[in-house]
């Protein structure tokens, strides 16, 4: 998969210190990757690259939202996404991503790609189940909640005040209250 330009950082010319960077995320990112959970995304990254003489630290804040189906209803909605990594980059013998927060680049390497390191971060911050907010406070008005309504098992005192007895039963009953 080849890198996308925009998404790789020349930090060799960079001066000690932080430097920001902001990036606007779209369904578009997310095509590139061949990820099609997304109905719509909009979202901000904000990276903080501080250089320093022997690694660099780099912090990713995004915000924004991601459009998806709700896993009850299907019904699309704006899923607010909200979260922080941070990133450190090391200079080694050659290069190493086994661990989730540390990036060992090879001696003489002058850029860092960051693009899949925004993709996981906004992937891994969609709850895994996705509930469309009217279903949770009862706004939201579906067919399929209906439905859901109906189907579903009644409560045991529903079931027995439902229930019609048999008036044949109410005699014996008085015999059990006249003791």
């Amino acid at each position: 998969m080849k890198a996308l330009k925009e998404f790789t950082i020349p930090f060799v010319g960079l001066k000690l210190g932080k430097h920001h960077f902001e990036y606007k995320i779209e369904k578009a990112f997310f095509e590139y990757f061949e990820y099609e959970e997304f109905n719509d995304v909009n979202i901000d990254v904000h990276l903080v690259l501080d250089k320093k003489s022997t690694l660099l630290e780099l912090n990713f804040k995004i915000s924004g939202f991601v459009n998806v189906n709700c896993d009850l209803t299907n019904e699309p909605y704006n899923q607010i996404i909200n979260n922080e990594f941070d990133l450190v980059v090391k200079f080694g013998d050659e290069y190493n991503d086994e661990l989730e927060d540390i990036l060992i680049v090879p001696h003489g390497t002058y850029e860092v790609n960051i693009q899949q390191y925004i993709y996981e971060l906004i992937v891994l911050s969609v709850p895994i189940k996705r509930i469309h907010p009217g279903v949770e406070d009862g706004t939201l008005d579906s067919d399929i909640l209906d439905k859901l309504e109906e189907l579903s098992p009644k409560l045991k005192e529903e079931k027995e005040t439902e229930e019609e007895t048999d008036p044949r039963w109410n005699t014996l009953k008085k015999l059990l209250t006249d003791k």
